[in-house]
């Protein structure tokens, strides 16, 4: 038997359509044709498997303990998953009876695993081959069947994504059960969760949120004068140009070239005030400007969340129910914006079905220049997926929801772009010169709409003043200040997170990365996480009691301060999957060794775990320039690190757990004589970490789960005694 896998149902219907019939459909397979020529297509939902969880390794790995920390399995295993049990048992059955398989999952790293472990779980002498398919229209798919390869020219690929998957488990499981056995307070169910993607958008929150409540705002000044032509001309009208910051004034300005000195404003304004001046650069030009490209999940998402602020995962349920229910749109989770050459060929069915499925967007489709071709199709920009766009179906299976409608409607107005004209910006730009200061003004106003009638606005009807165009002058032509105005603003905060700005945050994370060489690495790849798990990372932050709504905004519990705060910035800065992302592509070249990438996880995972709570942030990865060093002060209450802050009568220690824990300290210049200052030591009857005390008797150590726990250790002058003292 010829067995096709593919990675997804719909594309399991898709190579059924491209082979021949007769088709016969049963539970979770087609089969197609007779005879010789007889094929069965079947289909994974995602992955089938996923790694096996610590117990399934060691029995004493179920608890939570710090003493069995790290744990590295000696031979990796993978378990079925509950949830599609049952399509896995159909394809254990249809790999037994195979004498061919075709492996056609998406032609990407982890289409290459997905199908790869499931043949290597159920365990067959059958060669198998590789489809590549990108396109799901009906004479792609028949081309790429005609043209099978050898499976094992793409095992790089699969070691990759295994090396990806196995690194991943490493990584959080035991840097999840360190944290939270480390800051938990005793009695509490709150898992401190840490992972290679979560934890740096988490870190992203957490930063932001530290920026704007430390954030002072300091007043600056902007400076404008109003210029005329000195010849009288009545085409002519005077132009308000504003003052460009210069090096001679570095030290009154700040970071953003804002001039924060009033005494200095006041002088620029009375040097310039009725003097003359020369145009030094007079530029005017129509711009045009292409229609954007279809959307992907991410572009989808942040238009919508920024349009109709809905959250990401909504935007993702609603476009799955589009594809899968209704079938209007095509696949959902997609990275790319571009679309295959063949699909050209279908544009005037596409426009016709948008026309049917909107109404709203009827003229718009009768004005489509389907003759029109912009740079959206493009093959080469074509991967695993393509844009999400319509497709030719022009009926809904069913009533759509208001959310459907809306992103519909976004997703076939991108689409309809493609064949509108380019939009044309008239844009000016004017320089003078007044003694030793420049000033500039400029224009910008859309001489030719083109696509962007097709553009949703965020607030429709905004009546703004137009601004009135520039004088056409030339360089060199004279001018004259005839007045200068100061105007006093304040710099302000960034914005809190949303939906849309975390998206978009995550998906340009390079410009997040002060190191060049992985800021590249970081554009080249597509940011944290994938299209198809971005929305699950950001509500699984929710469900994690690491962040809350505050109305639109998204924004970070005390809980994921207080973790952010006690990780090496190398768990939570997204540098870490630029380095991963560099080493898993040289192992898909066949330049790296997956094990070894793995070796060397390993001892950064030792590393984090050995190094000692509170003590300075060093990445264990690093060349060690940096030493560990004693003093950090620690919470008298729960041993967690304490972080200084401002209070009511000056700055003090606050507990990084805060509300949680309420501990608190005076500044000291020396270590507390309460032993806070040290290494937490676990209390050797639960480990909770032990507390120096001051008693009737003089200084003794206690465990911080008192009175659940009430083991004691003697003191030898500030560190606890290695003999107990008593315990109960």
């Amino acid at each position: 038997m010829h067995l096709y896998i593919a990675e997804k149902p719909s594309l399991g219907r898709a190579i059924a359509a491209a082979l021949p019939g007769p088709h016969q459909k049963g539970q979770g397979w087609i089969r197609c044709g007779n005879g010789e020529t007889a094929a069965t297509v079947s289909w994974c939902i995602g992955h089938l498997l996923e790694p096996a969880e610590p117990a399934r390794y060691n029995p004493a790995w179920k608890k939570w303990r710090q003493e069995d920390l790290p744990m590295f399995p000696d031979k990796w295993e993978v378990m079925p998953k509950d949830s599609v049990r049952q399509q896995l048992k159909v394809l254990e059955s249809l790999i037994r009876q195979a004498t061919t398989i075709v492996h056609a999952g998406d032609p990407d790293r982890e289409g290459q695993l997905l199908v790869d472990e499931v043949i290597r779980y159920v365990g067959t002498e059958a060669p198998v081959q590789r489809v590549l398919i990108n396109d799901l229209t009906p004479a792609a798919v028949a081309r790429a069947v005609q043209a099978p390869k050898d499976n094992r020219e793409f095992r790089r690929l699969s070691h990759s994504a295994l090396a990806r998957q196995r690194a991943d488990w490493l990584y959080g499981i035991n840097l999840t059960r360190f944290y939270t056995l480390s800051y938990q307070r005793p009695g509490e169910q709150g898992v401190y969760s840490v992972g290679r993607v979560q934890t740096p958008v988490l870190g992203l929150v957490v930063e932001r949120d530290n920026t704007i409540e430390n954030f002072e705002p300091k007043p600056y000044f902007r400076i404008e004068a109003q210029f005329a032509a000195q010849e009288d001309e009545a085409d002519q009208s005077p132009f308000t140009a504003r003052w460009l910051p210069d090096e001679q004034f570095q030290e009154h300005l700040d970071e953003e070239n804002r001039l924060l000195d009033r005494a200095t404003a006041d002088q620029i304004a009375a040097d310039v005030q009725g003097r003359p001046g020369t145009i030094t650069e007079s530029r005017f030009r129509d711009r045009p400007e292409a229609p954007p490209l279809p959307l992907s999940l991410s572009a989808l998402q942040i238009e919508a969340g920024r349009l109709f602020r809905m959250g990401a995962k909504e935007v993702l349920d609603t476009a799955q129910n589009l594809y899968e229910r209704h079938q209007l749109i095509t696949y959902p989770r997609s990275d790319c914006r571009y679309l295959p050459e063949g699909h050209f060929g279908q544009r005037e069915q596409v426009v016709r079905a948008i026309s049917r499925v909107a109404p709203d967007l009827v003229e718009a489709c009768q004005q489509a220049d389907t003759e029109r071709r912009t740079a959206a199709w493009n093959d080469k920009q074509v991967d695993a997926h393509h844009a999400i766009i319509p497709t030719s179906r022009p009926s809904p299976n069913g009533t759509l929801t208001a959310a459907e409608q809306k992103l519909y409607g976004l997703i076939s107005r991108y689409y309809l772009m493609q064949f509108s004209a380019d939009a044309v910006h008239r844009e000016g730009k004017l320089t003078v010169r007044v003694t030793n200061h420049q000033f500039r003004a400029t224009e910008t106003a859309i001489l030719v709409p083109g696509w962007k009638t097709l553009e949703l606005k965020l607030r429709e009807g905004r009546n703004e003043p137009s601004k009135a165009p520039l004088p056409r002058l030339d360089k060199g032509e004279p001018v004259l200040c005839d007045d200068t105005t100061i105007a006093e603003r304040k710099t302000q905060p960034p914005q809190h997170f949303t939906d849309a700005t975390l998206l978009s945050a995550m998906t340009n994370i390079a410009r997040f990365v002060t190191d060049p060489h992985l800021r590249k690495t970081l554009r080249e790849t597509d940011g944290l996480g994938t299209e198809a798990t971005r929305a699950a990372i950001i509500d699984t932050l929710f469900k994690r009691d690491y962040l809350y709504r505050d109305s639109r905004h998204i924004r970070a519990t005390d809980k994921a301060k207080a973790l952010i705060t006690a990780l090496p910035e190398s768990v939570s800065k997204p540098d870490r999957t630029a380095v991963w992302e560099a080493t898993l592509e040289s192992i898909r070249r066949g330049e790296g060794d997956p094990r070894e990438f793995l070796d060397t996880l390993k001892q950064e995972v030792r590393g984090f775990i050995d190094r000692p709570q509170g003590a300075p942030k060093v990445d264990p990865a690093s060349d060690g320039a940096e030493p560990a060093q004693d003093g950090q002060v620690h919470c008298p209450k729960c041993r967690a690190p304490m972080t200084e802050r401002d209070g009511k009568f000056g700055r003090f220690f606050a507990c990084t757990r805060y509300p949680q824990c309420r501990g608190t300290r005076p500044l000291e210049d020396a270590a507390p004589e309460d032993g806070t200052g040290q290494k937490p030591i676990p209390c050797p009857h639960c480990f909770s970490p032990l507390v120096r005390r001051n008693g009737k008797k003089g200084w003794f150590w206690g465990c911080s789960n008192f009175p659940a726990c009430r083991q004691t250790v003697n003191d030898d002058n500030g560190k606890p005694a290695l003999h107990l003292r008593n315990s109960t």
